[in-house]
């Protein structure tokens, strides 16, 4: 009898450590989804935020890109002003020549070579004017091309950064350590940083 005594005493007590370790894995269970959906809705947020990203960053790149483009078309056309602006310089002063060599023997061709030098110089401020209008547009689609790769830059770092945050959940879920899906969190907002600069960047 002392030896069925015993056994059953071995028996109650690995039931017991039986039941203690259910126990723990039941609370674990149950702690388990808890922070894991929460990891899994931070998760799909920052993947939200990854693809806005993304697209404002292709959107800022495109936008750098004809911006600049603009620019040499205005810079092109602004050199044609100038070179067509020294053409009528040469033919004012040419005419003005002209004139000032028949004032004495011929005064009504030296009239007419003054009329035309006059013509020639009037055209030319005409294209001094267009030529500076150019080169202030030139300047402008400078500047916002500037503006535009900043920005794009500014979205390029988030997405990169959100991706880290989104690889560092899944590492996090995969092991579950929840401290490993604090330190996505600190990355995403991070990443969230450079998003919003992005927007609000002069």
């Amino acid at each position: 009898m002392p030896e069925e005594a015993l056994e059953t005493q071995e028996l109650r007590e690995r039931l017991e450590e039986n039941q203690e370790e259910l126990d723990a894995v039941r609370r674990e269970v149950e702690k388990g989804p808890t922070w894991t959906l929460y990891l899994s809705l931070s998760t799909a947020i920052i993947a939200v935020f990854a693809a806005v990203a993304s697209l404002k960053s292709g959107s800022n790149a495109n936008d750098a890109i004809l911006a600049k483009n603009e620019a040499v078309l205005a810079q092109a056309r602004a050199s044609d002003r100038w070179a067509y602006y020294q053409a009528k310089g040469i033919k004012h002063i040419v005419y003005s020549v002209q004139a000032e060599a028949l004032a004495a023997t011929n005064p009504a061709q030296a009239a007419r070579f003054r009329e035309e030098s006059n013509r020639y110089k009037s055209e030319q401020d005409e294209l001094e004017r267009a030529a500076k209008e150019l080169e202030k547009s030139v300047d402008a689609s400078g500047m916002r091309a500037d503006e535009s790769l900043e920005r794009h830059h500014r979205f390029a770092i988030s997405v990169t950064i959100f991706q880290v945050a989104i690889a560092l959940a899944v590492i996090a879920a995969l092991a579950r350590r929840r401290p490993l899906w604090f330190v996505s969190l600190g990355v995403g907002a991070a990443g969230l940083f450079f998003f919003l600069r992005g927007f609000f960047s002069a």
